[in-house]
């Protein structure tokens, strides 16, 4: 299973990280809102970890985006 985290803080990033890795998923990992969006499009994730207060995007407007495109199922 391939994970992306979007999260600015860097400990709290790599936590998720290694413990996700240690779990046995593959993660990738964004610090900020652009380049989370981005790699989210760009790629294929079977979930997305996001940070709500991100820098240059905050996490509802990458949700908002995610949202608008047909190939992602959102949970609530």
């Amino acid at each position: 299973m391939r994970l992306l985290v979007i999260e600015d803080e860097p400990k709290t990033r790599e936590y998720l990280r290694k413990g996700l890795e240690e779990s046995g998923f593959v993660v990738d990992t964004a610090r900020n809102g652009v380049d989370g969006l981005h790699m989210a499009q760009q790629d294929s994730y079977d979930l997305v970890v996001l940070d709500v207060m991100l820098p240059s995007m905050d996490g509802w407007g990458v949700l908002q985006q995610l949202r608008r495109r047909s190939r992602f199922q959102f949970c609530s």
